[in-house]
């Protein structure tokens, strides 16, 4: 069956992500689109990334949209979901498609719609398109071949993305710092993009992973510390002052400080808040999953900024930052949103900022996390993963329905149900349990003010379970 989960739709190629399915997916989207914007052509945005048969999925995707006489915006070359994103934006479109699994393994690809606001969908649109898939689903059989390919036009993304990048960032400040950056664009769609504009504003880079590769080098492309092995050692090697890293699209980032070692994303998230608020003086609602760190809230106290708390899916986050509530929004996942920016997940843009962070407070990001630490109080997260069978739903089903009232020797002081469910103590710890929307396993994230008290709250929550 196929399923919109938290980011899209993905799945196996070959399994259940064939064309057929693509088909039905974009013709769903067509069907979707017509009603949603009946009085007006309607026009689309189609990129994808570096997975195998990505580039054929968006020219079949193009050529149906064409056969159904939508005007069709094709990517001329693999690009980040960011640069699709202000495309949208720009050319005034009623929606996008992007062909990606983000960081899933090389085996699977995806499909990703972005509305007219160049924001992720949400569910009361993928709903949509969900209910069209079932229409089409028992007896769709297109025409193999598209007659009508008129209504398609090749765009270049990368120069109308670096050039609204390149307002956004002070270059002048990273410039004079004279700090040397170390890349790993992890064969994805960020090459000639990230590096691009550093180089354009003579920043000095070492790069490593800068071409196409569709098993992204044997890992899965994401940017965690495992995965970050060799950056870790271009940064030490080559005397870098930063390590920056995209994931296979583009949109996520990870970060490694001067000595190669890893900055979760959370730290980072709480550092570029810290660095918006205290030295640029921002103010403005903030933003955070039910899965991010309390920093962001310990911050939020300090400045007397409203916090938002929302479900996994930076859809929703983008929601709020379209409403313009927010200034500052992200997730642990190493997502962020940014006021004035886009709608859409930046890896790039994130890395960039935590370039400029690292120039303009003369800091190195070593010396930033502890002076995190010292004004805020440490905190440690951490995740545990188990399969989603039925008697581990159910369970979890009836923990959502009753909440318990103590976990272990903590008591419970608040309960949110918004994703999951999850638990509040004191001290701005906490213990969530959730179905994950992109793999079969039920997740459960904690967050504590030592790794010791991580490690019982991740242990009293996965004993919950049969």
């Amino acid at each position: 069956m196929i399923k919109f989960g938290t980011s899209g739709w993905r799945a196996v190629m070959g399994d259940e992500f064939t064309f057929q399915n693509v088909r039905i997916v974009v013709q769903a989207a067509v069907n979707y689109l017509k009603k949603r914007f009946p009085d007006q052509p309607c026009s689309i945005v189609v990129n994808y990334d570096t997975r195998f048969l990505s580039e054929r999925y968006a020219f079949e995707a193009a050529k149906l949209l064409s056969k159904n006489q939508i005007r069709v915006f094709l990517a001329d070359r693999d690009a980040p979901s960011q640069a699709q994103a202000y495309q949208i934006i720009k050319r005034q479109c009623q929606g996008g498609i992007n062909f990606t699994a983000s960081f899933n393994p090389p085996e699977y690809n995806g499909l990703k719609f972005n509305t007219h606001t160049g924001a992720p969908a949400l569910p009361e649109v993928t709903d949509r398109i969900e209910e069209e898939i079932q229409k089409l689903a028992k007896d769709f059989s297109p025409d193999p071949y598209y007659a009508r390919t008129e209504f398609i036009t090749r765009i270049d993304l990368q120069s109308d993305y670096l050039e609204f990048l390149q307002k956004k960032i002070d270059f002048d400040v990273i410039r004079r710092s004279g700090i040397k950056v170390g890349l790993d664009l992890l064969f994805g769609t960020s090459r000639e993009y990230l590096d691009e504009i550093l180089e354009e504003n003579e920043v000095p880079i070492e790069e490593i992973h800068g071409y196409v590769d569709p098993y992204f080098g044997g890992v899965i492309p994401s940017c965690t510390e495992e995965n970050l092995r060799e950056l870790k050692r271009l940064v030490r090697d080559k005397k870098c002052s930063l390590g920056l890293a995209t994931d296979a699209d583009g949109d996520r980032f990870g970060i490694l400080d001067q000595n190669g070692c890893f900055i979760h994303q959370n730290l980072i998230l709480a550092m570029l808040l810290d660095y918006l608020v205290s030295v640029k003086g921002w103010r403005g609602g903030v933003a955070r999953s039910v899965t991010t760190t309390h920093l962001i809230d310990r911050i939020a106290r300090k400045y007397d900024l409203p916090v938002f708390r929302t479900p996994v899916g930076f859809k929703y986050i983008a929601e709020l930052f379209l409403q313009g509530k927010i200034i500052f929004g992200g997730e642990e996942s190493a997502c962020i949103a940014v006021k004035d920016h886009l709608p859409e997940k930046d890896g790039i843009f994130a890395g960039l900022l935590v370039t400029e962070m690292v120039a303009a407070l003369g800091k190195s990001l070593s010396e930033i996390k502890q002076s995190l630490f010292n004004d805020y109080g440490e905190m440690v997260g951490g995740q545990k993963n188990i399969p989603r069978t039925p008697e581990a739903e159910k369970k979890l089903r009836e923990i959502i329905s009753n909440p318990p009232s103590r976990i272990g020797n903590r008591k419970v002081e608040a309960t949110d149900a918004i994703d999951g469910i999850k638990l509040d103590f004191a001290n701005d710890t906490w213990l969530i349990l959730r179905f994950s929307g992109t793999e079969p396993l039920i997740r459960c994230y904690a967050e504590a003010e030592t790794r010791k008290e991580l490690d019982h709250l991740l242990k009293h929550g996965l004993e919950i379970f049969p």
